[in-house]
């Protein structure tokens, strides 16, 4: 099987307590095609980079196995920018600068070696984009997660409901969860969001781990408590791209493989933020992702006698 991924390959400059970037490698389609690669899983991004992205960072995908026939690179344009600033406690964040650049255009180009992806994440963009890459299919993927965030609500509301409506997964934070259902109970927001077409509801809860629901069915997952965390930056792409791989390599996507989905993209996630950008994720190995699943088995796993 196969993943298609179609999100924003960007630049980030970085600065949190323990130090700052210049530009580097980012973007939610990059860092879900770098979790992919981790999981041997064949994946392909739809993107656009402008004449200013290098061919080095080009060639990393290429050479991690992500498909990059879909990357539009407009010469004669600028690649999207983002710069941000986290404070003390790495949960909130200031954004410096946004330079939209080519983004602000971009029309999706399935390459036909993706057309039979099975499975199909959608990073965060405009939900019209979003809906387009869906009508560009000459079939409809098996599976459509989607991501999306609270300024969509705000911005495009309509096009969000109908793209909301075409899903089959949907994952987004807490905060958003509540503005999308108008409830403030997470369990009464997922049941809200589950009757607008989601089968699926995960709210990610940042530090505190996240939530799966389906049909009354609730599964928690904690984050894994870590000595050092560097840089959040990417960590819910992350989360994203590992979960969507393991149903990929699985090929199976009913509840209880989208619970050991999500403790996979909790997994990866954890390795993200132990520095900056993508750089630890380019250096994971099979060994360390199944000692930190076993980290939180141990987590989660107790016995009690009453």
């Amino acid at each position: 099987m196969k993943l298609l991924v179609v999100g924003s390959v960007a630049f980030d400059a970085i600065e949190t307590p323990f130090g700052k970037t210049d530009k580097i490698l980012g973007g939610a389609a990059t860092y879900i095609g770098l979790a992919a690669s981790v999981m041997n899983v064949k994946s392909g991004i739809v993107s656009v980079v402008g004449g200013d992205f290098p061919q080095e960072d080009m060639d990393l995908l290429n050479n991690r196995g992500v498909n990059t026939e879909g990357i539009e690179i407009i010469k004669e344009g600028k690649t999207f920018f983002w710069s941000g600033r986290y404070h003390n406690d790495l949960n909130t964040r200031d954004t410096l600068v946004t330079e939209v650049n080519v983004l602000e255009h971009f029309d999706p180009k399935i390459p036909d070696s993706m057309q039979d992806a099975e499975v199909l994440l959608l990073g965060n963009l405009h939900p019209g984009v979003q809906l387009s890459v869906l009508e560009k299919m000459n079939h409809r993927p098996k599976l459509v997660i989607l991501d999306t965030m609270n300024f969509w609500m705000d911005t495009a509301w309509e096009v969000l409901m109908e793209m909301v409506s075409k899903t089959d997964v949907i994952t987004i934070n807490d905060e958003e969860a509540r503005q999308l259902s108008g409830e403030y109970s997470l369990v009464k927001a997922a049941k809200k969001i589950h009757a607008m077409g989601p089968e699926f509801v995960i709210i990610k809860k940042g530090e505190h781990g996240a939530l799966l629901f389906h049909e009354g069915k609730v599964f928690a997952i904690p984050a894994l408590p870590l000595e050092e965390v560097f840089d959040p930056t990417g960590a819910g792409d992350t989360f994203a791209g590992g979960f969507a791989s393991y149903l990929v390599k699985k090929e199976t996507f009913d509840f209880e493989t989208m619970k050991s989905a999500i403790i996979v993209g909790s997994a990866l996630a954890s390795f993200t933020v132990e520095k900056f950008g993508t750089e630890r994720l380019k250096e994971i190995t099979p060994a360390e992702i199944s000692e930190r699943i076993a980290q939180f088995k141990d987590l989660t796993t107790f016995e009690v006698e009453v």
